[in-house]
């Protein structure tokens, strides 16, 4: 009957971990882990561990943060990536943009500010503090 899966605590971001389709629709905060794909109807605001695909039936109202954000639908409310965004051809975003590595594919419509962000470094950078004896 049902299975017991056993987890090591990590998100698998090569499978799709949920799909919501364009007859669903979702008003409030979304949160997830693992490859989403959203066609669905979506307002308020969305957080996503790993990737969140907005496919080309969505229609997003909301603020979005994610790790990896593809978007190939309509997309209202900014956006905050911690690796990148990519703007598919027939894609329409209103709102402004701000991730280390953003990708607009041509067609694309962006209405709104584009900031690209450093990306968080691996190890904190070291100070260094020199005593003078005076």
């Amino acid at each position: 009957m049902w299975r017991s899966r056993k987890s090591n605590g990590r998100s698998k971001r090569g499978g799709l971990g949920a799909f919501l389709d364009e007859g669903s629709e979702i008003e409030g905060s979304y949160t997830c882990t693992g490859t989403v794909m959203l066609d669905a109807r979506l307002r308020g605001e969305i957080t996503a561990q790993d990737t969140l695909i907005i496919g080309e039936r969505a229609v997003v109202e909301a603020t979005v943060r994610a790790a990896v954000l593809v978007v190939r639908g309509q997309l209202v409310g900014n956006v905050t990536a911690s690796e990148r965004v990519e703007i598919k051809g027939k894609a329409r975003v209103t709102g402004d943009v701000e991730a280390p590595v953003i990708v607009m594919e041509p067609g694309a419509v962006l209405d709104g500010q584009c900031r690209m962000t450093k990306e968080k470094p691996a190890e904190p950078a070291l100070s260094l503090v020199v005593a003078m004896k005076g």
